[in-house]
């Protein structure tokens, strides 16, 4: 078996994402965005068929792809790129793209949110202090953004891609300037996390497995030629 190519990959949904989406661009800022494609049915039924691996391109911009199956079991973890690939500005989309966004409601739960939140906020808290890439300030932001969405997601059911625009959004800027002490991006970010976490239990929304898989075998019908 050959690897299914891109000719064959069908891309339903592709969003704007990174700081241009936030509302957090510079001069210097990269265009970011993440994509979703379906290949042909008939590929899973091959004896060595594995799904494509999350792919990794450059050329207007980077952009981070996923097959439909994959994709949709990472969303069931809540983990934060997928959720925010939900909520994103469009860049192009069909159909089954419209309908995947509307499954947003579907597929995270709360506690599953909540942890997978907080370990990537804790994961950017690491690279803010150490400096990673020599670009502190990069992370120090996405450390309180994320926590910030998290904070949103449990009170509203759902958050602000461009964070620019919440009450949090002139102290993110500054602080992706550089302009902070490292005490007060750490207060801020357990003042977040304390908040999530008093959130977390009264929050009533749950997931609805039974929707995603209905849209995953309508998807899977729909691409068996």
């Amino acid at each position: 078996m050959t690897p299914t190519s891109s000719s064959q990959r069908t891309t339903i949904l592709k969003v704007q994402v990174g700081s241009h989406a936030h509302g957090l661009a510079g001069p210097e800022s990269d265009q970011d965005f993440r994509s979703v494609f379906v290949i042909p049915t008939t590929d899973l039924f091959r004896l060595d068929f594995k799904y494509p691996a999350t792919s990794w391109k450059k050329g207007d911009g980077d952009e981070a792809s996923w097959e439909i199956a994959p994709f949709l079991s990472l969303a069931l973890q809540s983990h934060p790129l997928i959720l925010e690939t939900f909520l994103a500005p469009v860049v192009k989309t069909n159909d089954w793209g419209k309908e995947l966004q509307t499954l947003f409601p579907a597929v995270w739960s709360p506690q599953k949110a909540f942890d997978a939140f907080i370990g990537y906020a804790k994961n950017q808290r690491t690279k803010f202090l150490d400096k990673k890439d020599s670009r502190p300030e990069k992370y120090a932001a996405a450390y309180v953004r994320v926590l910030s969405n998290l904070c949103e997601l449990l009170e509203t059911g759902t958050f602000t891609v461009r964070i620019r625009d919440t009450p949090l959004g002139e102290s993110i800027v500054r602080i992706k300037q550089g302009a902070y002490r490292i005490g007060e991006v750490i207060d801020l970010g357990e003042e977040l996390t304390q908040k999530a976490s008093r959130a977390l239990h009264p929050c009533p929304h749950q997931h609805n497995i039974q929707q995603v898989e209905d849209f995953l075998i309508r998807i899977r019908t729909a691409f068996l030629p």
